[in-house]
């Protein structure tokens, strides 16, 4: 049964699918800025950066935004939510399926996260709060975050949305008459309810940070599958103990 999986998840629509990811990360691992010109910039102030790539206040400059937050959001959380795409896929045996129509809903919901995301970020970004990087400047909004995802990690409201992500079948079966698009939109929404707040940690642990955006996305996946019960509730205390730390010693 396994085999007749892997076979299975390298046709033609698997492979865009791989190959979109894959398309993501290599665009993230150009774009991203090595720690070395982070330093720099840290030392030389806002200005350095600013000959290099501006984060301007306008339409260009969220568009530029958007964009990151847009190959951040394909690149993380399409392979959070493969195990789901699987199960949708494994039903076309006995239905029809649109696994494209389905990615595409998910992935509309996360191009809306990222506006809101490069939003935010202008908005920081103009209070001096980050760094033209998108880095936390602030020991209070670092703080302020790592509590805020830490209390997150308790919540019925991300429970139930972590249930519906560990349980697919069940939760595509409830909707089935609604198509694939409206599925996928659906299954974006309960994983923006899981995700969201490890998400802005991006402003903590650096936007465009590759070793950031690895380590958050190996934690979602492993929280999505039923023994990432396990996870959960540790990786919160852990965040809020960080968070207040943060606040208090910074």
């Amino acid at each position: 049964m396994l085999a007749d999986r892997i076979r299975r998840m390298g046709a033609p629509h698997w492979l865009a699918l791989y190959g979109l990811v894959l398309a993501c990360w290599v665009l993230l691992a150009l774009m991203a800025v090595p720690p070395d010109l982070r330093e720099v910039a840290r030392v030389f102030g806002g200005a350095f950066w600013e000959a290099f790539c501006t984060t301007t206040p306008d339409a260009a400059g969220f568009a530029r935004l958007w964009v990151m937050w847009a190959l951040m959001s394909g690149a993380m959380m399409a392979p959070t939510a493969l195990p789901a795409f699987a199960t949708y896929d494994d039903l076309g045996h006995s239905t029809e399926t649109n696994l494209p129509g389905l990615v595409g809903g998910y992935l509309a919901v996360w191009l809306g996260f990222a506006a809101v995301a490069a939003g935010l970020q202008m908005a920081l970004f103009a209070a001096g709060w980050v760094s033209a990087f998108g880095d936390s400047r602030s020991g209070l909004l670092s703080g302020g975050l790592l509590v805020l995802a830490g209390a997150y990690q308790f919540s019925a409201l991300r429970e139930a949305c972590l249930a519906k992500c560990r349980m697919p079948v069940t939760f595509f079966m409830a909707h089935w008459n609604d198509g694939a698009w409206r599925n996928g939109v659906r299954l974006g929404a309960v994983c923006l309810g899981c995700c969201w707040a490890l998400m802005l940690l991006g402003f903590v642990g650096g936007v465009m940070s590759l070793a950031f955006m690895g380590l958050a996305t190996l934690v979602m996946t492993l929280e999505k599958l039923r023994a990432g019960v396990w996870i959960t509730r540790p990786l919160g205390i852990a965040l809020i103990v960080a968070g207040l730390g943060v606040a208090l010693w910074t």
